[in-house]
């Protein structure tokens, strides 16, 4: 427990310094924040770029608050995932190749603390990232049209945030397995993009996917998903985060004599 704690320091200063802590939540904020406002000043937007006869009126219905903030985690699955991609794809292969791992590694190391503490503040990170999004987008849409049900606003967000926590542990355990930085992006994105090819074509007959845990985070906003097949997914993608946790610390393990000196 001590050496999981002094792991997790190290992991906080290490995102202090880097500004992780600053520059994700921020980015999540900008995405979280743009739909409501693109979609609020879009008349505007539209009349200042010409081209309509004169005197013409524009307009539009506003949009439903739901809409928009599915509208959001769309952001989110789109730029999000590539933000958190790319800044956590060096975590244990970037150290290794710089050879800052080497300080770590000549010591009696546990690798299950080494594994989850960089795990723990990766998902802390990005949770406080996609939630100050989130809310960002629930104000500005609640100021400039109206708000969504706080309660369905909160089912939304927290399932949505299990998705997060999965594909955090993906990058995690992708740059334990890759030699460097690079790979382990490639690989993550790579992955999302297989399986979501291989949900887009077979996912109607498999309910209990995790990759549907953004439609049910959705769901939540309109009729509300099956209570059972949620209960199945958030099951089974404890299961997959378990087995990726656990896999990535095994190479996490196994790699180590690739660490550059």
């Amino acid at each position: 427990m001590k050496q999981f704690s002094a792991l997790l320091l190290k992991e906080w200063r290490e995102n202090l310094r880097n500004y992780k802590i600053f520059w994700i939540p921020v980015v999540f904020i900008l995405l979280g924040i743009t739909e409501p406002l693109s979609n609020y000043y879009l008349p505007q937007i539209l009349d200042a770029t010409g081209g309509l006869p004169e005197g013409a009126v524009i307009e539009l219905p506003d949009p439903e608050p739901e809409q928009l903030m599915v509208a959001v985690m769309g952001q989110f699955q789109l730029i999000g995932m590539l933000v958190l991609v790319l800044a956590y794809m060096g975590s244990i292969a970037g150290e290794r190749r710089n050879g800052t791992a080497t300080l770590l590694y000549v010591r009696p190391l546990s690798y299950t603390s080494y594994f989850l503490s960089k795990w723990l503040m990766a998902s802390a990170v990005s949770l406080f990232s996609v939630w100050a999004g989130f809310l960002a987008g629930y104000y500005y849409t609640a100021v400039l049209f109206s708000a969504v049900p706080f309660g369905e606003f909160v089912a939304f967000a927290a399932t949505y945030s299990v998705w997060i926590v999965l594909v955090v542990t993906l990058v995690l355990f992708a740059s334990a397995s890759m030699p460097n930085a690079g790979l382990a992006a490639g690989l993550t994105l790579a992955a999302l993009l297989v399986l979501q090819l291989i949900h887009s074509l077979f996912g109607s007959r498999w309910e209990w996917s995790p990759l549907r845990l953004p439609n049910y985070a959705a769901s939540f906003l309109d009729i509300g998903p099956d209570a059972n097949a949620l209960a199945w997914t958030l099951v089974i993608s404890l299961a997959c985060l378990i087995i990726l946790a656990a896999t990535g610390i095994w190479f996490a393990k196994r790699n180590r004599a690739k660490t550059k000196v």
